[in-house]
């Protein structure tokens, strides 16, 4: 959207506004997709889907750069005992004492596309062809999570920064996941 279209401001975001709950909650979305793209860089020779992991490695930890960067200068916690409740429809029950990676094995599993742990542990001991069909269609679940996430906040956001961010989440993860599924494809899964 444009700044001239745009209906947010620049301004400070209150504590439970959207945008402050989308900063810390994509924050740990984009953890595990960071995770899952080490695990399969790790775990593959396939040059394709290593260049995939390359990108949403170095993609997604600069945008959570930039969100928990934002949370900093808005002098807001980087966590939440109450993930989700800025996004109508997914409120989480209360997890009093989660913060960063913690939050990938209780209630941050409970936001759209997230994987399990269960999930995680087999991309761990998956290897080769296995290990990229189970990358992809956690990463294509993950996206569709982090998109509809993303729409909601590009939606709602008080602040042209988080309007932006999420309407580009949007559109890139849309590209991946088009990519995603030709590579599952190409894979026969």
């Amino acid at each position: 959207m444009s700044p001239e279209g745009s209906s947010a401001s620049s301004s400070t975001p209150d504590e439970d506004s959207v945008d402050v709950g989308f900063a810390r909650d994509m924050s740990v979305h984009h953890q595990q997709a960071v995770e899952m793209s080490f695990l399969v860089r790790d775990n593959t020779d396939d040059e394709d889907v290593r260049l995939l992991a390359f990108d949403i490695i170095n993609t997604q930890a600069n945008q959570r750069g930039m969100m928990l960067g934002w949370l900093e200068v808005w002098d807001m916690p980087k966590s939440t005992s109450t993930p989700m409740e800025w996004m109508p429809g997914h409120s989480m029950p209360d997890h009093e004492g989660m913060d960063g990676m913690e939050d990938m094995d209780g209630a941050a599993a409970l936001m759209p596309g997230m994987a399990t742990d269960e999930d995680i542990e087999e991309l761990t001991a998956a290897e080769g062809r296995a290990a990229e069909v189970l990358f992809l269609e956690l990463m294509i679940e993950h996206h569709q999570g982090g998109v509809e996430m993303a729409r909601a906040a590009a939606d709602a956001a008080s602040t042209e920064e988080v309007e932006r961010l999420a309407g580009g989440m949007v559109e890139a993860q849309a590209s991946e996941i088009d990519l995603m599924n030709d590579m599952l494809a190409a894979r026969g899964a």
